[in-house]
C-alpha cells in the first residue's frame, strides 16, 4: 500500500512524531506512556472494539519505535526499560515484530464463491472438486469450507472468475515462509527465518506487523558531543514531495542536527567497479556465476540457497558499508547514519556487517516524521550543500535491474569485447527460482541480480511513494549527475587511500 496514505500510516507517523519530540525535549517515561491518551482520547473507539485495546495497540507501536522489546505488558505503565540505557540500544535480531493486539487472525487460506457466480450449466467448479466440497445451490456454486482442502482446483477453473482465493497478506507477502501462528490463530514471525525485508510490515492491512525504530536512538546521539553524518541512499529522490529537491532534503537532514550529508550512491560506485573487477577475473574461471551483494534480504536467501555455490554471492561490500567505510577515514570519530528505504539495512548494520561500520538505520518514513516534529518544511528551505558525489551507474542502484546495468557498463569500459549475460529477480520468491536455476547450473556465465522488494529499494518497507513513481524520479536523478562512470568514482577513492 505503498503511495496511499491510510489509517496504519497516520497512526505510524503520529507515534513517530511523538517520539521524535520526546527524545529532543528529554520527556519523562511518564510523559510518553501518556502519549496513547493524547493520541486517542476518551470517548467511542475509532478503529478496534475498544479505546483501551486502540491504546494497547498504540502502547506496542510505541514500544517498536524506541527499539525496546514487545513483552507482554501494554498497561498504563508499559514502559519497563531504563530510558538512559535504552537511548544506547541497538537493535535485536527480532527486528520486525507482530502485535498481538493488532492481529486480526486471517484465515490462512480459503475459497469463497462471490456474487458474479453465473451457475452455469458445465458447473466445472463442482466436477473438479476431489471431495465433493462444492455444490450447487439454487443454481449458485456453494463451498462447504468444512470440507474444503484449499486445493484450489475450483478457482482454477472457473470461466468467470467468481471464486476468490482468500489468505493472509503477510503469508502472501513473505517470500522465506517465516509467519507462522500462536495457539490463537495470530501471526507470529520466525526469527530465524526471518531476514527482515519488512514486506510482511507493509501488506498488512491492520498494521500489525511492525519493524523496530532508532529514532529515540538516533536524536540523543544528534544532542550529544560528537559529529554525527548522515548518508542518505538514492531511492530518496521525491520521498518527501514532489516540489522538494534532492538539495532541499540535504537541507532538511543538516537542520536536524546531522554535520553533513553523503551519497550512499558514491558506495554504489565502488561496489560496481569491484564486482564488474571480480566478474571479469574469475566467471567462469574460479566460479560458475556472480550474484551481487548490495541488498541484505537477497544476500542471507543466496547464501542459504545456493548450498556449496554459495561462493558464488559478490563478497564486496554494500554501498551503505562503502560509503560509511569512506567517510570513517576522513572523520574516524563521527557517527554515520544511514538514512534509507529499507528494514534490511537495520539488521545489516548491526549483525552483518563485522566492522559495525554504520550506527544507525533510519528510513524515509522515520525520517519524514522527523521532518514534520522539528516543523521542518523541505520545500521552502534554502539548501546550502549541493549533492554531487556519485555517477548514474551509482544513482541507478535504488532501481530493480541497475546494479546490472552498472556492472555491465564498468566492464564494458574495461573489456570491451566481453559478452555479459545479466538475469534479474525482485520479491524474494522471484529471487528463490533464479537461485535455484543458478544452483542447478542453469546460470553459468552470468552476472545475477536481486533484490527484495518490488521495483528494487524504491519499493522498500520504509518508502513513502509507490515505487513506479520513485523509479521515474531517480532516472531522472541519476541522468542528472556530473560523472558518467562508477570508474571516476573508485579512482578519486583508491587515490584517497
Amino acid at each position: 500500500m505503498r503511495g496511499v496514505f491510510t489509517t496504519v500510516k497516520f497512526l505510524r507517523n503520529e507515534i513517530f512524531k511523538s517520539i521524535t519530540v520526546a527524545a529532543y525535549e528529554d520527556w519523562t517515561k511518564e510523559q510518553i506512556e501518556n502519549i496513547p491518551n493524547e493520541i486517542l482520547v476518551d470517548g467511542a473507539p475509532n478503529y478496534r472494539e475498544t479505546v483501551e485495546i486502540e491504546r494497547e495497540i498504540v502502547r506496542s507501536r510505541i514500544k517498536a519505535a524506541m527499539n525496546m522489546e514487545m513483552g507482554t505488558r501494554f498497561d498504563e505503565h508499559f514502559i519497563e526499560e531504563d530510558l538512559e540505557q535504552l537511548r544506547k540500544k541497538m537493535v535485536s535480531r527480532n527486528l520486525v515484530t507482530v502485535i498481538p493486539q493488532a492481529c486480526e487472525k486471517c484465515p490462512e487460506k480459503s475459497f469463497f464463491v462471490t456474487n458474479a457466480c453465473h451457475g452455469c450449466l458445465a458447473h466445472p467448479c463442482v466436477e473438479v472438486c476431489p471431495v465433493n466440497a462444492v455444490s450447487l445451490i439454487d443454481k449458485h456454486a456453494y463451498i462447504d469450507q468444512e470440507l474444503c482442502i484449499k486445493c484450489g482446483k475450483c478457482y482454477d477453473v472457473c470461466p468467470y472468475g467468481s471464486i476468490v482465493k482468500n489468505e493472509r497478506p503477510c503469508n502472501v507477502a513473505c517470500g522465506v515462509n517465516a509467519i507462522t501462528k500462536d495457539s490463537e490463530d495470530r501471526a507470529v514471525i520466525v526469527t530465524d527465518k526471518c531476514v527482515s525485508c519488512g514486506m510482511c510490515m507493509v501488506a498488512c492491512p491492520f498494521g500489525a506487523i511492525v519493524d523496530k525504530s532508532e529514532i529515540y536512538q538516533l536524536v540523543d546521539a544528534l544532542k550529544g558531543p560528537d559529529e554525527v553524518c548522515a548518508i542518505i541512499a538514492p531511492a530518496f529522490v521525491g520521498q518527501f514531495g514532489d516540489k522538494v529537491t534532492p538539495d532541499q532534503v540535504v537541507e532538511g537532514l543538516l537542520q536536524l542536527g546531522f554535520d553533513d550529508v553523503g551519497e550512499v550512491a558514491y558506495g554504489a560506485d565502488i561496489t560496481t567497479v569491484d564486482e564488474a573487477r571480480h566478474f571479469l577475473k574469475h566467471v567462469p574461471l574460479d566460479q560458475p556465476f556472480l550474484a551481487t551483494s548490495c541488498c541484505p534480504a537477497w544476500l542471507q536467501v543466496a547464501q542459504k540457497e545456493l548450498g556449496d555455490k554459495k561462493y558464488c554471492v559478490s563478497d564486496s561490500s554494500s554501498p551503505m558499508v562503502e560509503t560509511a567505510n569512506y567517510l570513517r577515514r576522513t572523520f574516524p570519530n563521527t557517527k554515520i547514519v544511514f538514512v534509507g528505504p529499507c528494514s534490511a539495512k537495520k539488521f545489516e548494520a548491526a549483525y552483518m556487517d563485522v566492522h559495525k561500520s554504520v550506527d544507525f538505520v533510519i528510513t524515509y518514513e522515520e525520517i519524514n516524521a522527523m521532518f514534520v516534529a522539528r516543523g521542518i518544511d523541505l520545500a521552502k528551505l534554502e539548501p546550502t550543500q549541493k549533492l554531487n558525489h556519485a555517477s548514474v551507474d551509482g544513482r541507478g542502484f535504488a532501481i530493480s535491474g541497475g546494479v546490472l546495468n552498472a556492472v555491465e557498463n564498468v566492464i564494458r569500459r574495461i573489456d570491451p569485447d566481453r559478452v555479459v549475460k545479466v538475469e534479474k529477480a525482485e520479491t524474494l520468491h522471484n529471487c528463490k527460482k533464479m537461485l535455484l536455476l543458478a544452483k542447478a547450473g542453469k546460470r553459468d556465465n552470468y552476472l545475477l541480480e536481486g533484490m527484495a522488494c518490488p521495483g528494487g529499494c524504491v519499493g522498500g518497507a520504509g518508502t513513502i511513494i509507490h515505487q513506479t513513481r520513485a523509479t521515474s524520479n531517480v532516472t531522472n536523478f541519476a541522468r542528472s549527475s556530473e560523472r558518467s562512470s562508477a570508474l571516476k568514482t573508485y579512482d578519486e577513492v583508491k587515490l584517497s587511500k
